[in-house]
């Protein structure tokens, strides 16, 4: 990861579209380049994408309090087979590795296969609890955790995802984004 700079995923035309997150937690906004980039990486099989963007959410990590562990948010297993690998456990593997920390890939489950974000309204929500901590981290190893998303919408995954930590003992879960729509 040393010496991966995030702007190497794109052309200087292309960097120029990206826009720095008005949020500590976040590294873009949601929008040209990175957008398009982040659907490469999800939809084209494009995993080597991956890299480069986590290298984005490093730069923040300065800005972030300790932590004791990272976890990505989870997809759900048959979306896991469909694509093959989790866009935010490839986003979080370099940034636990700056951080020093252990990242827990399968800290979290998810139990019920919803719909995936984009195909929802801004509005749209999910009734009931789609995620869970896995049951071999009851109670929770580590206190303070960073939870890792590509793309931030209304945050409620990182908010319903951070309950099931704080729920399994965690005492504090930052999330943190790739990038937010705003």
């Amino acid at each position: 990861m040393r010496g991966v700079k995030f702007r190497t995923a794109f052309c200087p035309a292309c960097a120029a579209t990206l826009v720095p997150a008005k949020v500590d937690d976040a590294a873009f906004e949601y929008g040209g380049a990175m957008a398009r980039a982040i659907h490469r990486m999800k939809y084209e099989n494009r995993p080597d994408l991956a890299r480069p963007l986590g290298a984005a959410l490093v730069r923040i990590a300065a800005r972030l309090p300790a932590v004791d562990a990272v976890a990505p948010v989870p997809l759900h297993p048959k979306r896991l087979a469909e694509r093959g690998f989790n866009q935010s456990a490839l986003l979080a593997a370099p940034l636990a590795r700056m951080l020093d920390v252990p990242h827990v890939p399968r800290a979290l489950v998810r139990v019920r296969n919803t719909p995936r974000q984009a195909e929802l309204d801004r509005g749209g929500t999910f009734a009931k609890p789609s995620w869970c901590v896995h049951r071999r981290l009851r109670p929770c190893l580590w206190r303070r955790w960073l939870l890792v998303d590509d793309v931030r919408t209304t945050g409620a995954t990182l908010a319903a995802c951070a309950r099931a930590l704080n729920e399994a003992g965690a005492d504090r879960v930052m999330p943190v984004s790739l990038t937010i729509a705003i």
